[in-house]
């Protein structure tokens, strides 16, 4: 896996001062993608053990509230590969911190309960949805772009609750889909 950017301090992709990781990688395409460059799986650099560590070392900071994981596309199957023993590794040294995630795909395509999909779902999906504690899914839509909403760049994309969703067997929904 590739990766594009490592925000060390980012206050815009989730609650909190973050660090963000801009992995490579996406077949979506979404017209009016901010970052087009990263549909490329090869753009950026590779995401090597010493990079791992910085990234780890960059989420030490007890200020530091989570990692999210954007892009590129998080779910497309290498990139979970790669994610699943990393985001273990968080889990493991930072129990304390959330992990967010967004993606493309729906909740319905990820967890395999609509039929006809299942492009991104591989042998690692529903490991990886088990270390996440939020999903912002959907593609970014242009013409349903708003800057109003709170850490989506459409009205057509939900923040999930993944833990409670997969309790559940339903999507319950973060109550920071509100408009603000």
């Amino acid at each position: 896996m590739h990766y594009g950017n490592i925000k060390k301090t980012d206050i815009a992709d989730g609650p909190g001062v973050r660090v963000s990781l801009f992995v490579s990688g996406c077949t979506h395409h979404c017209r009016g993608c901010f970052q087009p460059e990263t549909w490329s799986e090869n753009y950026g650099w590779p995401f090597s053990e010493d990079v791992q560590e910085e990234v780890l070392e960059a989420l030490s900071p007890v200020y530091i509230a989570g990692l999210t994981l954007l892009g590129g596309e998080p779910f497309e199957p290498d990139n979970q590969r790669a994610l699943v023993p990393f985001l273990r590794r968080v889990r493991e040294r930072f129990p304390e911190k959330t992990i967010w995630s967004y993606s493309g795909y729906l909740w319905e395509e990820l967890t395999g309960r609509e039929r006809g999909t299942g492009r991104a779902r591989c042998e690692v999906t529903d490991e990886m949805l088990s270390l996440i504690d939020v999903l912002v899914d959907g593609e970014f839509m242009e013409d349903l772009r708003n800057l109003s909403l709170k850490f989506r760049g459409s009205s057509n994309q939900r923040i999930i609750e993944v833990p409670e969703s997969l309790v559940e067997g339903e999507i319950v929904l973060s109550g920071l889909n509100e408009f603000h």
